[in-house]
């Protein structure tokens, strides 16, 4: 294999582990540069992509959303993942699915399409990695998640609650938290949101804390309770941008000023190690509003992190 170089992604064959040397300016573009396959046979972790933004509230882009990731994850791919020291692919089995096919002209259809992918990967025993896409997706994914593993543990990064009224039929960005706590696929009282600087006098009781709280008490103090209320319980990350500051994230399309900085925002997703982490989605990266590509290089670094949670997690089960 050393021999071989570029474009991995189409050209590995018979292993999803390893990786070669590749132009960071060139070549064909997936997650990481995993293989592009959708064999499910003893992979361990799926990446795909959700390309939708028929949901959003303000400015949409974010169907473009899993390209930009894809594209600014290049670096990444490069060398051994910081801080750890490691490379996550001598021992994670991890492919690039490509993305879901979708029909927005049938919006109906789009939930269930979702849905049903992350059934047949979780069925496979892989752990899933999503990048959106508006954060309307996450509902299809969670319940595909608990249907596996039982009402989850949420972790959200969020400027917003996403918790608002919901009338049970409404496709819209900010309304499926507070459907996915109606339909007993959250266990709310593991269930943490980080970051959120909106008000909502409906909130159910998630551990709640804001960016303010983050900014006075520090990051150490935030992953403290969000693990202590976690606990051994299955944990779902839904990271979206606008979590962070319009600073470090301008790509989304509903920014809020006060946000995390993006070495807020990584460290608390490092913070995370030794969960029992079942999946994650990053969401809300809108290129046609980023600059210099920041946001889709945070958005590709915090998803990367949590793929070398995964790797790690892998690991210490093999052990």
């Amino acid at each position: 294999m050393a021999a071989e170089k570029g474009d991995q992604a189409v050209r590995r064959k018979d292993t999803t582990l390893g990786r070669w040397p590749e132009m960071t300016y060139g070549g064909v573009l997936s997650f990481l540069r995993r293989n592009y396959s959708r064999d499910l046979a003893g992979v361990d972790l799926v990446v795909s992509g959700v390309p939708f933004d028929s949901a959003v509230t303000n400015r949409t882009g974010t169907r473009a959303g899993p390209q930009a990731i894809r594209a600014a994850s290049v670096q990444l791919a490069e060398l051994k993942a910081f801080p750890w020291g490691f490379d996550p692919f001598e021992t994670l089995s991890a492919i690039d699915w490509g993305d879901v096919y979708l029909d927005p002209h049938h919006p109906g259809t789009v939930a269930p399409a979702i849905e049903a992918h992350a059934d047949a990967i979780l069925a496979s025993g892989a752990a899933m990695l999503t990048l959106g896409g508006d954060h309307s997706i996450a509902l299809p994914l969670l319940r595909a998640h608990a249907r596996r593993h039982g009402p989850v543990a949420l972790v959200q990064f969020d400027a917003h609650c996403d918790t608002w009224e919901d009338d049970g039929t409404r496709l819209d960005h900010g309304t499926m938290f507070s459907r996915a706590v109606a339909e007993g696929i959250i266990d709310v009282e593991r269930s943490s949101q980080v970051g959120l600087r909106t008000h909502n006098d409906a909130d159910p009781p998630f551990r709640i804390l804001t960016a303010p709280w983050i900014h006075r008490h520090g990051i150490d103090a935030a992953i403290a309770a969000v693990r202590e209320r976690a606990g051994r319980a299955p944990v779902y990350v839904s990271f979206d941008v606008d979590g962070m500051d319009p600073a470090f994230a301008p790509g989304t399309g509903t920014p809020v000023p006060g946000g995390l900085a993006s070495w807020q925002a990584l460290e608390f997703i490092r913070g995370l190690d030794g969960l029992n982490l079942v999946g994650m989605d990053v969401v809300e990266v809108s290129p046609p509003y980023d600059h210099a590509e920041i946001t889709a290089l945070a958005a590709a670094t915090v998803a990367h992190d949590f793929l070398c949670l995964i790797a790690r997690q892998k690991a210490a089960q093999r052990a």
